[in-house]
């Protein structure tokens, strides 16, 4: 439930289900870009996070400007999911590589053609940053995500959110 590739369960109700079935500790991933998430992520049970969409923006990320750019344009509708009758469905955002691929989706593209079509698309986008023929693959939580920064920023960032919203949260319950 991460990293662009996606299940039928959403972060919220896989991490306990997997806390309760496995002794090892949990890292969740999903949907999580802010100390809210990083948060609900713990109160789940998790013993650590994953983000892959928010870090894609961190400056030292190696992935193109125009891929960087797309996510920050992102608006909280703009991730889709696309591939599911490959078996393998994946989240990107809307452009003129998913419109085409969608429409040969629906039309009853065989897999198999479906795969070959999308073979090194990912690439295209993230590498030599052609993020309309390429894939585009960015998470649920793309719309949350404004502005590249350092890594080490993004952290501070997260740390200091998820302490404001505990200490929001504790005042509220008690």
């Amino acid at each position: 439930e991460a990293g662009g590739h996606i299940g039928q369960l959403s972060t919220m109700a896989l991490v306990p289900q997997i806390i309760d079935a496995v002794p090892q500790p949990v890292v969740a991933a999903g949907g999580i870009a802010d100390g809210r998430g990083v948060l609900a992520a713990l109160s789940l049970g998790a013993q650590g996070v994953q983000m892959g969409t928010r870090f894609v923006c961190a400056a030292e990320c190696i992935a193109h400007p125009r891929y960087k750019e797309m996510i920050l344009k992102a608006r909280d509708r703009d991730a889709v999911v696309s591939g599911e009758s490959t078996g393998h469905p994946v989240r990107c955002l809307k452009n003129k590589f998913w419109q085409e691929y969608t429409s040969l989706e629906k039309a009853g593209a065989a897999p198999e053609e479906l795969e070959k079509l999308g073979a090194g698309k990912y690439y295209e986008a993230a590498i030599l940053g052609d993020v309309e023929n390429g894939t585009v693959l960015a998470g649920a939580a793309a719309g949350m995500v404004d502005k590249i920064q350092p890594a080490a920023e993004i952290i501070e960032e997260l740390f200091a959110d998820a302490r404001r919203q505990y200490l929001s949260l504790k005042e509220a319950v008690v």
